[in-house]
């Protein structure tokens, strides 16, 4: 059977070379520490249930990659939210504008950040796995779109299952994981009090290597798992850096800013990835002129700033959301996912909820756009050994210049890439069910049989 009709378009080869105009700069080393028991912060919801029944839930923390990249700095203030939206989102963006160009010339002279953050994860492994101390299935691991929690995979999942199901043949995948990044999700509840420096996407590349090497279990077989995932010892991470996993076969999948954390991390250790996926990941050229932070970019950074965060109610919330073009193509269950697990309760409001992940720190983050063009350029040195595909959106594209095409070929060997016709660039979210059905039939090609599904 073929791959699903609605994805079946490609992009054609474009060749390129690299843009920037600078030195790549390299990952900084992550410090070898460990931290005390009395540091380790709690969870800050109940333990779920898992949506499958196939599959156990648990959510799991490991600290981040020390020290952080850039330095403690004073974010810019929000101003009050009965003064002109707009106007001050324009404000504030600037602000964040010129604070990250002080970084990136190296104006910024105060010492690197040594704050401890936390990343949170969620692990769901198939029931059958641990008991299966042999099997060395699939393990996928999941990086969200910036703005969005871990579990905004969730609706992805239970499609990629389905469509497993309807097949009669066997899922390579034992055990999958959800990243959510520092400033994110439940991660940023967790460090609210400590997100003081001016993000950098470097980091979030060095903290995938860090849980990658250090902390992921040897084994998806593993039973029950702690909260604070055990530190595992320097020998074991500097045999995996050279050789990678002994008793797993690692697939990264990333959307968007996660795609370009997953790109970057992978250039930097291969031997982890048997084969990663970037959908619309945020991984672009130097621009051939203007600001480095250009007109692709800075409505972003603005935008973000505009987004509101509180409502009186969870219910309130649902409503306002829906009401907003922006949600109107999503998939309903990555809708009501939305719902669920990016907001949190309001501290400061009977009853509210707020944004897990606060406007600003949204915005700081679309403001780096460096390491998504050192990224790109990056591209050409990925190991060749690992399978390299790209699914791509098929709608609401409008300044182009042929920069998709030449990004799927930046490395041309071992790669592939697909368009989804109906997706725009939250694909996860437009389009969950073809998105599932797509990478589980590249999982089917290469790891589970030629058996693949059909819409």
């Amino acid at each position: 059977m073929d791959i699903p009709a609605n994805s079946t378009l490609s992009l054609p080869r474009s060749l390129s070379t690299r843009r920037c105009p600078n030195a790549i700069r390299p990952l900084l080393p992550i410090q070898n520490e460990v931290r005390g028991s009395s540091n380790s912060p709690t969870l800050p919801h109940p333990p779920r249930s898992s949506f499958d029944s196939a599959f156990v839930l648990s959510t799991h923390l490991v600290p981040a990659a020390l020290p952080r990249s850039s330095p403690d700095v004073s974010l810019p203030r929000v101003p009050p939210t009965s003064t002109d939206k707009g106007k001050a989102a324009l404000e504030v963006a600037n602000a964040i504008v010129s604070m990250r160009h002080k970084q990136w010339s190296g104006e910024l002279s105060e010492p690197k950040s040594i704050k401890p953050l936390w990343v949170c994860l969620n692990r769901y492994v198939r029931c059958e796995a641990t008991a299966n101390d042999t099997s060395r299935g699939v393990t996928l691991f999941l990086l969200p779109a910036n703005g969005f929690p871990k579990e905004s995979w969730e609706p992805f999942i239970s499609y990629m299952l389905e469509a497993q199901r309807q097949t009669n043949s066997q899922c390579p995948v034992d055990e999958i994981w959800a990243w959510e990044a520092v400033d994110h999700g439940d991660a940023a509840v967790i460090n609210r009090l400590n997100l003081t420096s001016i993000s950098d996407s470097q980091d979030g590349a060095r903290d995938v290597l860090k849980f990658l090497l250090y902390f992921m279990p040897e084994q998806s077989a593993a039973p029950a798992l702690p909260t604070h995932l055990t530190r595992l010892p320097d020998n074991v991470a500097s045999y995996r850096r050279s050789h990678g996993f002994q008793r797993r076969v690692l697939v990264g999948v990333g959307h968007s800013l996660g795609g370009c954390s997953l790109a970057r991390a992978a250039i930097d250790a291969p031997a982890l990835f048997s084969s990663i996926i970037l959908a619309e990941p945020a991984i672009v050229p130097f621009p051939r002129s203007g600001p480095v932070i250009d007109e692709r970019a800075f409505p972003y950074v603005v935008n973000a700033l505009k987004r509101e965060s509180r409502w009186p109610s969870r219910e309130a919330a649902r409503t306002a959301l829906r009401a907003s073009s922006f949600f109107r193509t999503w998939d309903p269950l990555a809708f009501e996912n939305y719902v669920e697990h990016a907001l949190c309760p309001d501290s400061g409001s009977t009853g509210g909820v707020k944004l897990k992940m606060p406007p600003m720190l949204e915005s700081v983050c679309f403001s780096d756009v460096l390491t998504m063009y050192e990224t790109w350029d990056l591209l050409d040195q990925l190991d060749q050994r690992i399978e390299l595909r790209f699914v791509m959106a098929g709608k609401h594209r409008t300044r182009e210049d042929g920069i998709r095409e030449m990004t799927v070929w930046r490395r041309p060997v071992n790669a592939s890439n697909v368009i989804i016709s109906g997706a725009g660039h939250l694909i996860v979210q437009e389009a969950p069910r073809e998105l599932g059905i797509d990478i589980l039939n590249f999982l089917q090609r290469k790891y589970g049989g030629s058996t693949v599904f059909r819409l």
